[in-house]
């Protein structure tokens, strides 16, 4: 369970840097850019950006200047040059780990799939987990038929049909894995009420209990 309390701890710093580092090489490319542009860039609300900015300016990452019609240009300083360098490498090394420890444990779940008899899996849960799970589903030969999250904007993903719910699955499956990352216990909890909680696995890096305490 070490894997599954490290992710967790870490997941919200693991976002953060990578923000940050979207932010500085973004700023580096384009000085003259609004924080709503920014925000747009990263994918983050707007006050979220003015935080990370406020952040890099007080640890002399980013320059500040203002420039005409009250708008500011946003320059890297030497600091924020090696920072930003150093963020990337950062990121893609934890992407690559992330990577090699989802496809572990979702071909070995996936396997478990099988040995069951389960032809048929729904992802509850839209993430890059998710992703990861279709392809090695492919592999075991097992179909997904939709993906369950009512927050995802996509109607497909890797051509698989997102659902707002379990019920509004094109069909009802063997059985369910969850691939929500921030919020893997509601998925679990819905999806063993529907389906029955020998019909849910989980990865081990997600953190999820069973009702009454045990580890699914």
């Amino acid at each position: 369970m070490a894997d599954a309390a490290a992710y967790t701890n870490s997941d919200a710093a693991d976002a953060e840097g990578r923000h940050i580092a979207g932010l500085l090489a973004f700023v580096e490319r384009e000085a003259h850019v609004s924080q709503r542009a920014l925000a747009g860039e990263l994918g983050v609300a707007l006050g979220l950006v003015n935080t990370y900015i406020k952040r890099c300016v007080k640890k002399g990452l980013i320059k500040v200047q203002q420039v005409p019609s009250r708008r500011y240009a946003y320059f890297l300083t030497p600091s924020g040059f090696a920072e930003k360098s150093r963020l990337t490498a950062e990121y893609l090394s934890w992407s690559l780990s992330f990577f090699r420890r989802a496809r572990a444990q979702c071909a070995e779940l996936l396997q478990s799939a099988r040995d069951r008899r389960w032809k048929t899996v729904v992802l509850c849960g839209g993430s890059d987990l998710a992703e990861i799970a279709i392809l090695c589903a492919a592999e075991q030969g097992i179909v997904i038929v939709a993906i369950v999250d009512a927050g995802m904007r996509k109607a497909r993903l890797l051509n698989v049909p997102v659902v707002a719910s379990l019920d509004a699955a094109p069909e009802r499956p063997d059985g369910a894995i969850i691939t929500g990352i921030h919020d893997a216990q509601f998925w679990y909890d819905a999806a063993a009420e529907t389906l029955g909680p020998e019909h849910v696995l989980v990865p081990p890096m997600l953190s999820v209990m069973r009702a009454g305490g045990a580890r699914p």
